[in-house]
């Protein structure tokens, strides 16, 4: 709970910074990522394949942890009464987890079949092939080299991001942004959430894809949050401030890791 000297528009302007501190850190970490693999091989495209993405958000997700638990010290709280976890609930938790991300999936997988055919047309599935994946951004690389690459993206930003993303995006700044109203609360957040992973998509039309679809996620994890907060959020039994399961983003992360990765491995053997 914060402190009762804290302001909103402490709030605002700390979650506007921590907003756009993770924007930036991620437009640079793809940056570095590219770079240093362009100093090894020419003609690597950018960005590069979310492999080495991956690795800079290890970073990203530290450094955005240690951001949100400054300030919500600083407002008098801790991240562990802002997650809320009870044991208890914890197989309840994950039950809504489970259908969560089942309802996400809808509207994030329309969305991006609506892109397709708005940037298309009747060729929409013909570029399904070419729009998500662009070989000049996978660099030639040993597979002993992209099987240590695995093992370390899972062990460290698998476990990491999921946890990291909403404590910033909806735990954070959510909560202190819908002071302003509930509307700039859920959608500020989203399209900051969607710009994040243009930084992720391998050709020009999947920027466009992925910002409206990851946008889309970012208002429907909103609205439930939101409807959360209001159901149970001031509730002492029930502080249901980020949603343990919502930490089933986490196995996503490391579901689209695995396919990448695959997806890398397949294009260095042919």
């Amino acid at each position: 709970m914060a402190d009762e000297g804290t302001q909103p528009a402490d709030g605002i302007r700390r979650a506007s910074a921590l907003l756009l501190t993770r924007l930036t850190l991620v437009a640079i970490s793809t940056v570095i990522a590219w770079w240093g693999l362009s100093m090894k091989q020419t003609g690597v495209g950018f960005p590069p394949t979310f492999t080495f993405s991956a690795l800079g958000l290890v970073v990203v997700n530290i450094v955005c942890l240690l951001m949100t638990r400054r300030f919500v010290h600083a407002e008098g709280g801790t991240l562990r009464a802002m997650i809320g976890f009870r044991r208890g609930r914890l197989l309840g938790d994950l039950g809504w987890g489970v259908l969560w991300v089942v309802v996400l999936y809808l509207p994030f997988t329309a969305t991006i079949v609506l892109v397709m055919w708005l940037l298309n047309g009747e060729r929409m599935f013909v570029a399904f092939e070419t729009v998500f994946y662009d070989p000049a951004s996978v660099p030639d690389l040993p597979a002993a080299v992209w099987l240590v690459l695995a093992i370390v993206i899972v062990l460290t930003f698998a476990p990491l991001n999921g946890p990291a993303e909403e404590l910033t995006y909806r735990g954070y700044a959510q909560s202190r942004l819908s002071a302003v109203s509930p509307v700039i609360g859920v959608l500020v957040p989203a399209v900051v959430f969607g710009l994040q992973h243009v930084f992720f998509a391998p050709t020009a039309q999947g920027m466009i894809v992925y910002a409206a679809a990851f946008t889309v996620w970012g208002v429907g994890s909103g609205l439930i949050f939101d409807n959360l907060q209001q159901q149970y959020g001031t509730r002492p039994d029930h502080p249901v401030k980020v949603p343990v399961a919502l930490r089933l983003v986490t196995k996503l992360n490391a579901s689209r890791l695995s396919g990448t990765i695959g997806g890398d491995l397949a294009h260095y053997n042919s």
